[in-house]
């Protein structure tokens, strides 16, 4: 057993260097060579921005607003996709930050709540422990952090057009999680 570790030992170490030997020679001349012919991109042909990355006065943010109307009085965006995180269609002043003892959202999303309050409930999969396959009867402390996954919707032109689709099962899902129905769906 002594010999077989280590002769494992040498081979991760020949195996090792012989990764780490590779001629900086070599690539220099690479290098060179995509400068000489003109292949490389400048810094301000890169992604969307079109500036240099290394000089961020350059950059100009797009205009946006987030929505102003109060929780209650917004309309509801539809879902990306089905099961998407929906967005939060509704001011989110004075809710931030979000702490396990100062959760704002379940004053009115708990399913405790949720139904006399007007609100929509979160639904069964944030109640449910998916490692022990339990439902908790309360949001999962792993769920608390509701800004981790639901964000703000902003009125912003987008950079680049979108042209998805998306399709949903059923016209319910557009504003609603069958997330736990459907979870082990295809799992054998």
């Amino acid at each position: 057993m002594k010999k077989y570790a280590q002769s494992l030992v040498i081979g991760l170490l020949g195996l090792a260097f012989f990764a780490c030997s590779d001629s900086t020679e070599s690539k220099s001349e690479d290098i060179s060579h995509e400068i000489k012919s003109g292949d490389m991109l400048k810094d301000n042909e890169i992604g969307l921005r079109k500036v240099d990355l290394q000089d961020e006065k350059d950059v100009k943010l797009l205009q946006y607003e987030y929505p102003d109307a109060s929780a209650g009085e917004s309309t509801l965006i539809e879902r990306s996709f089905e099961n998407a995180p929906p967005m939060i269609s509704h001011s989110t002043e004075g809710m931030l930050p979000i702490t396990q003892d100062n959760n704002q959202c379940l004053a009115c999303h708990d399913p405790s709540i949720a139904k006399d309050v007007g609100a929509i409930p979160v639904p069964a999969s944030h109640t449910y422990d998916l490692r022990t396959n339990k439902n908790l009867g309360e949001v999962s402390h792993a769920r608390f952090n509701c800004v981790l996954c639901h964000t703000p919707q902003a009125n912003v032109a987008p950079v680049v057009a979108n042209t998805f689709s998306p399709t949903f099962r059923t016209e319910k899902d557009k504003n609603s999680s069958n997330l736990l129905d459907v979870l082990n769906e295809g799992v054998k």
